[in-house]
């Protein structure tokens, strides 16, 4: 089965909190709010996975001047339009659609956009189990993050573009 990749839309709003809630622990999870603050802020920066009307993945973070990926960057006044660094919040597919490429496609495509924008880096938090995810696409590993988000243990992974 196909899927589009496209920039997020309000009327998203819905099923892209629907699956970030099936895809992380609650702590973990972005809520409504934050979800419509970052399509109101940054849509350009967030994009979906979409199969027969149905969005299966998403990806998204905003832009700062920050070299790593802090707590207060979840906060609503975290964008920073002309910061050189893309954080990635979060890359999720929902489970019935995972192992099919589409969480690559999306991190294919938000790598390309930066380079097209002319970003310097694309920097991320992710659990130690997926250190080798990241890597395959030339993330680096920076050691264990200052964010304690969800109250878990993340690593710094940055993309040198």
């Amino acid at each position: 089965m196909m899927y589009k990749l496209r920039n997020v839309t309000c009327s998203d709003l819905e099923q892209v909190t629907a699956l970030e809630q099936v895809c992380f622990p609650p702590a973990e999870a972005a809520s409504k709010d934050a979800f419509r603050y970052r399509i109101e802020s940054f849509p350009e920066r967030f994009f979906v996975a979409e199969r027969d009307g149905e969005i299966v993945g998403i990806i998204n973070g905003c832009a700062s001047s920050q070299m790593t990926i802090t707590d207060d960057l979840f906060e609503p006044q975290g964008h920073e339009p002309e910061g050189k660094n893309q954080m990635i919040f979060g890359l999720a597919v929902h489970p019935d659609h995972q192992r099919q490429g589409i969480g690559a496609a999306l991190m294919e495509h938000m790598i390309a956009f930066c380079k097209e924008t002319a970003m310097e880096r694309v920097v991320l938090t992710c659990k130690e189990a997926k250190l080798r995810y990241y890597a395959k696409f030339g993330f680096v590993n920076c050691g264990i993050s200052a964010s304690t988000h969800g109250g878990a243990v993340w690593y710094d992974m940055v993309l040198t573009l």
